[in-house]
């Protein structure tokens, strides 16, 4: 960026997530184009929800997150804004809060550290949308990724260790690290899209900083969407019963392609998962 003029826009981009049970059809809507949700998937969502409390986490770590990223910046050359994907504040109105705010120049950054062109560069699309609404003239500049971030190494390492801390010392030898992501279509290794090599290593790093040996962790997605194309896996669920059959009986599970907890940690993880470890005798 060239002729940059200050307080530069810092632009922090969420999914977003329902803030109560009431707002779950429409956040669904939002998700899903506007097409309808059957009775049964709303009811099932619902439920998982209301298993974790009756609403999304994310949107209020995520405001944190943002506040405590501002807290470190200097306000008068940078001013830092949330945007979500699929809830309030929406980006494209962030963006238009932005263009009345005088803003000229920003940076944008999405809470997932791995590159997609089905995830990350749906959000850069949002602005673009904001852009052309509210008819501004914001240069972006994009962070596309920070899957190696060595800080990011440090924060999931460190939740890799206080996993192993829960077993006796002399047990953690035997204990098992799954690392996750939430997966995506299959068809994206056509693509040439860098996720799934991103995420491994994003894994690998990981392992490496926490002392964890190759033999000793392995990778999985979670949280496959509902259409009947091919998902990237191996599922999670399955993943834990072939762990089962070699005889692995402790794992950590280590979600690593999300920066905050939501639902598909608190419930797919947390409960699901942790029914299927249990019915394989993990």
């Amino acid at each position: 960026m060239s002729n940059i003029h200050y307080p530069l826009g810092v632009l922090v981009m969420a999914y977003g997530g329902p803030d109560s049970l009431d707002e779950i059809p429409g956040y669904l809507a939002d998700i899903r184009g506007g097409r309808p949700t059957t009775s049964a998937v709303l009811a099932e969502i619902s439920h998982n929800y209301q298993l974790i409390g009756g609403k999304s986490p994310l949107p209020g770590i995520s405001r944190q997150q943002v506040a405590a990223l501002a807290a470190r910046l200097d306000p008068a050359l940078f001013r830092c804004y949330l945007g979500m994907r699929h809830w309030s504040p929406w980006i494209e109105d962030v963006v238009g809060q932005m263009v009345d705010d005088g803003i000229t120049h920003a940076v944008s950054l999405v809470l997932a550290p791995h590159y997609s062109q089905l995830s990350v560069a749906k959000y850069q699309a949002k602005i673009a949308d904001g852009l052309e609404m509210y008819r501004g003239q914001i240069t972006f500049a994009h962070v596309t990724s920070y899957h190696d971030a060595p800080l990011l190494i440090e924060a999931l390492a460190n939740r890799v260790q206080a996993g192993l801390r829960r077993w006796p010392e002399e047990e953690r030898e035997s204990v098992h690290v799954i690392f996750s992501a939430h997966s995506l279509p299959a068809r994206i290794m056509k693509m040439g899209d860098p996720y799934d090599s991103q995420l491994r290593e994003t894994a690998r790093l990981t392992a490496a900083r926490a002392g964890v040996p190759a033999s000793r962790w392995s990778w999985s997605y979670q949280s496959a969407g509902r259409s009947p194309e091919p998902w990237l896996g191996p599922q999670l669920p399955d993943h834990l019963a072939a762990l089962a059959g070699q005889g692995i009986q402790n794992v950590v599970a280590i979600p690593v392609g999300f920066v905050a907890d939501h639902v598909e940690i608190l419930y797919d993880i947390d409960i699901q998962a942790r029914e299927v470890a249990r019915r394989h005798g993990i």
